[in-house]
């Protein structure tokens, strides 16, 4: 191997390191690591530290012992390897060098709109022309039936669209029962996704938060994503969020020890992301507020978010949990942009985007859902006046 195929750190030694404990950790590490995934040259100035490919957690728990003689210098050497942003996956490693070379295809720009324009949303005819929401609906919560209010807005005038409609499990909303038969539960969330996609801008992106009906065998998230692509919006990708809840029954709706009809038990849900017209959305690089360690764990399409645990509190069977909403945003849109949630209930969406700065519009049929949206407005609000 040659220089060439390792990433160099360069960790200059001022007289506040023990020179000796230093080349002995390096000797060490030189020593407990093959070279063709790192190694170390030392001199009484400087460390330089050729690095391929390492497991960084492994490391650090063996630089705790190995390096204990000059714990400075081990925390300098871990925080300086940590801190490199850009690396490739394989295993339990990171490949710090020629990660790329492999994904380098010739005139891959234009090989990637030729398929774009040759897949499921390539004829697509959304208009590029956007439009500002109308002043006496921005920031608002709107109790009115999404599918009807939604015709009151101009297309192409919402940035980003997050929301988790009802799942149709059976269980009992404020002036709903969530138990519709599956064609009619379909054809009222498709003909408010109809008015969602309308108002949408180009380049904006819908997030839906969605878990199938086991028990049924309804494979909701294939249908709705499936919806989507027929509406010729662009598939962005889908979030597994880990909700880590081991507590459903063994035997729900399936067999015990038994192949006739084992039920598979899921501890996660889907989120479902799709662009219109165009994956890349355009907007202010200084109102971008999401920082690089956020960037670095949350592109990992695996979300482990704990339930939100305050269902009696907010008076709600289904809240999802703010944490996503944040993740979501940030990930997905700007300071300022106008996001969506047409089945708000009590409020999730708007409170987040209330405090991370994003224009809002929240809608629910129920009043009393509305209500207690307001009122987290307003605690939200007194929150960000306090701390102005």
């Amino acid at each position: 191997m040659t220089r060439s195929d390792y990433k160099e750190i360069i960790i200059e030694l001022s007289g506040s390191y023990n020179i000796s404990n230093v080349k002995a950790i390096c000797s060490s590490i030189n020593l407990e690591y093959p070279k063709k995934d790192m190694y170390i040259e030392v001199s009484d100035e400087r460390v330089l530290l050729y690095l391929n490919r390492l497991d960084v957690e492994a490391f650090s728990a063996y630089l705790k012992q190995a390096g204990s003689a000059e714990p400075k210098f081990s925390k300098k050497l871990i925080q300086s390897i940590s801190g490199i942003g850009s690396y490739g996956i394989k295993g339990r490693k990171r490949i710090f060098a020629g990660f790329n070379k492999e994904r380098k295809v010739s005139n891959r720009k234009e090989k990637e709109k030729q398929r774009i324009e040759t897949g499921t949303a390539g004829d697509s005819i959304f208009s590029k022309e956007n439009s500002a929401v109308p002043p006496r609906y921005l920031n608002k919560i709107i109790c009115e039936d999404s599918e009807v209010f939604l015709k009151k807005l101009p297309d192409n005038c919402v940035d980003i669209v997050i929301t988790s409609p009802s799942y149709n499990f059976g269980l009992s909303y404020d002036n709903h029962h969530d138990a519709a038969v599956w064609d009619g539960y379909f054809a009222k969330l498709f003909a408010i996704f109809d008015e969602c996609i309308r108002v949408l801008k180009y380049g904006g992106r819908i997030i839906v938060n969605v878990q199938p009906l086991f028990s049924d065998y309804i494979p909701t998230h294939h249908i709705i994503s499936n919806y989507f692509m027929d509406r010729k919006m662009m598939w962005k990708g889908e979030i597994l969020w880990e909700k880590n809840n081991y507590n459903c029954k063994y035997t729900a709706w399936g067999s015990w020890k038994s192949p006739s009809s084992p039920y598979l038990k899921y501890t996660w849900e889907f989120i479902e992301v799709f662009c219109k017209g165009d994956l890349k959305k355009r907007g202010d690089a200084a109102k971008a507020d999401i920082s690089a360690e956020e960037f670095k764990q949350w592109v990992v399409a695996k979300w482990s978010i704990a339930p939100e645990r305050r269902m009696k509190e907010f008076g709600h069977p289904a809240v999802f949990p703010e944490q996503l909403v944040e993740r979501a945003l940030k990930l997905f849109s700007y300071r300022e942009d106008v996001v969506l949630d047409p089945f708000n209930g009590v409020g999730t969406t708007t409170a987040v985007a209330r405090r991370l700065d994003r224009n809002y519009i929240g809608i629910d049929i129920s009043k009393e859902y509305c209500q207690r949206a307001e009122r987290r407005l307003s605690n939200i609000s007194k929150q960000i006046s306090f701390f102005e």
